[in-house]
C-alpha cells in the first residue's frame, strides 16, 4: 500500500462526481484534496509542494477549462502528473499535455488506479 504522504489534487466541479474521485484516491492508498475549480487548484499548488498527482475534469465553469488548467499545470508545475477526465469530450492525443494520461468517463477505477500507481512510482 503507498504511503499517504503521497498526494492527489481533485479538480472537479460537480460534487458527486468530484467525492467519487476522492474516494477513488483514498482507497488507492493516497490523500486527496479536492477542490470544484481550476482557480481554487492554482491556490492550493501555489502553496502545497507535496502534490504529486492532478486529477481533473475538463468541462468546469469559471473560466478556466481542465485543459487549459492542465497546460498550466504543466507549464509552472512540471514534474507534477496529470489524469484528466471527462463524459463530454475526448481531447486529441496532440491536445493532452506532455505525460498528460486522458479517461473518458465512466472510467474504469482500476485502471485510473493502475495510472496513479505508475505516476507515483
Amino acid at each position: 500500500m503507498p504511503p499517504a504522504s503521497l498526494v492527489v489534487l481533485v479538480v472537479e466541479d460537480e460534487p458527486l462526481q468530484r467525492m467519487m474521485a476522492v474516494d477513488l484516491v483514498e482507497e488507492a492508498g493516497f490523500e486527496a484534496l479536492h477542490v470544484a475549480s481550476a482557480a481554487d487548484a492554482v491556490l492550493i499548488l501555489e502553496t502545497r509542494l507535496d502534490i504529486r498527482v492532478v486529477f481533473t475534469d475538463i468541462d468546469m465553469p469559471g473560466g478556466l477549462n481542465g485543459m487549459h488548467f492542465a497546460a498550466a499545470v504543466r507549464d509552472r508545475w512540471p514534474p507534477i502528473e496529470l489524469i484528466i477526465v471527462s463524459g463530454k469530450r475526448r481531447p486529441l492525443p496532440e491536445e493532452l499535455p506532455a505525460r498528460g494520461v486522458f479517461f473518458q468517463k465512466p472510467y474504469k477505477r482500476d485502471e485510473v488506479t493502475a495510472t496513479m500507481r505508475r505516476m507515483m512510482a
